[in-house]
């Protein structure tokens, strides 16, 4: 019987496919992504696509007339266009396992260096100078008996509430569903209405997925109902956050800092965010470690196996109705 064909469409650590290429003839350039022109004008011949890199859009699916299965190589799926590949009956399928635990330290980092004011404390030595942080001004925040405002309680987020216990934080969180009593209790977390939220948290760290619920949800309006001494951490999606608010919010001294990893408009972020002294910020890097990049791409790979072979979607995100899923 002829394997099955997939292609890789962006860079991935190889021991990530290991399992994916045993079963599956596989199309993968080792250091260089393919370009969309050559996916498109190839797609046609494969079953199964692990997507990285590139647009899941109609154009994209149109050109997959024999795909079964997109496989996105990230937690997040706003990249592809779910519905029409729904109509199309092609399931896509997330990793929602190996983005947790990295994505949760990323999390965890920003907040650290956020609040502790890592940023400017190593833009000062750099440069030469030195400062007495005995000054009120130059003092970061301690995070026990604070109070973590935890936005979306899924995987990640509870990864964090249990990693920031460590810290002797009170953790609130506030999501679409709430958590069961039993495991609000095993966690340690206290559901709240986002008003509460947002005037109560001394952190704010985001872990939601982009939807039109969720989109510029933090503008303005909340940032002025925020504490002034209260911090925002974004390992999630940039888009929770209209940027020009939060740039005003920072500058005008409305809340005290930001920890991003993610923005509205990157790769392109503006001079006056890149200007400031209350925010640090990383190259949507939470989940850039050698492990969970293996972790990740094993993840997709198990989902186009499942798909191709056993007839058995997992991770998917997108109710094509012929599949059980799992």
């Amino acid at each position: 019987m002829n394997k099955p064909k997939v292609i890789v469409t962006g860079v991935i650590p190889e021991e990530g496919i290991k399992q994916l290429k045993e079963v599956c003839d596989v199309t993968y350039t080792s250091g260089e992504a393919f370009s969309r022109e050559y996916v498109l004008s190839h797609l046609d011949q494969y079953q199964g696509i692990l997507l990285m890199g590139l647009k899941g859009d109609k154009e994209l699916i149109d050109a997959g007339k024999n795909l079964k299965v997109i496989a996105v190589n990230a937690v997040g799926f706003d990249a592809v266009d779910i519905d029409y590949a729904r109509e199309k009956g092609i399931v896509v399928a997330n990793a929602p396992q190996g983005v947790r635990l990295p994505t949760a330290e990323m999390t965890l980092a920003l907040l650290l260096a956020t609040v502790r004011r890592l940023y400017l404390y190593d833009k000062i030595v750099r440069s030469g100078q030195w400062i007495d942080v005995s000054e009120r001004c130059y003092m970061g925040m301690s995070l026990k008996d604070k109070v973590l405002g935890i936005y979306g309680m899924g995987r990640i987020g509870s990864q964090v509430a249990k990693l920031s216990q460590a810290f002797g934080m009170k953790i609130i969180y506030n999501d679409a569903h709430r958590l069961p009593e039993d495991l609000e209790k095993q966690l340690d977390v206290e559901y709240v209405d986002f008003d509460t939220l947002i005037k109560n948290a001394d952190v704010i760290t985001l872990h939601a997925p982009a939807l039109s619920s969720t989109i510029g949800k933090f503008n303005a309006a909340v940032f002025q109902e925020m504490k002034e001494t209260a911090f925002i951490i974004n390992a999630a999606r940039g888009v929770l956050i209209k940027q020009d608010d939060l740039i005003s919010a920072l500058k005008n001294r409305e809340i005290a800092g930001a920890g991003l990893d993610v923005f509205e408009t990157e790769p392109v972020i503006p001079e006056e965010l890149r200007k400031l002294d209350n925010v640090i910020m990383s190259p949507h890097a939470g989940t850039g470690t050698l492990e969970a990049r293996i972790d990740i791409a094993a993840e997709a790979s198990e989902n186009i196996i499942s798909l191709l072979l056993k007839d058995h979607a997992l991770n998917m995100v997108n109710d094509v109705k012929q599949y059980q899923v799992n």
